[in-house]
């Protein structure tokens, strides 16, 4: 069975949206979740339960990307 893994990138203010990539994210979280809805709804939790949470929308901002993986991938 195929499913999607959600990438979460948490990407300084002074870093241009269209450049917040892995590489020059302060911190990614990624999660396996069913569908692409998973890829745009899965991660709040994660974001709240963690200490980045506060920065957010100040400092930082979240840029989610969805990734189609394969069974065992």
């Amino acid at each position: 069975m195929n499913g999607f893994l959600a990438v979460v990138l948490i990407c300084a203010n002074t870093v241009p949206v269209q450049e917040c990539e892995e590489a020059n994210a302060t911190d990614v979280f990624k999660t396996r979740v069913a569908s692409e809805i998973g890829c745009a709804t899965g991660w709040q939790e994660i974001i709240a339960r963690s200490e980045v949470r506060a920065g957010i929308g100040q400092t930082a901002y979240l840029k989610t990307q969805c990734r189609r993986v394969r069974a065992g991938g």
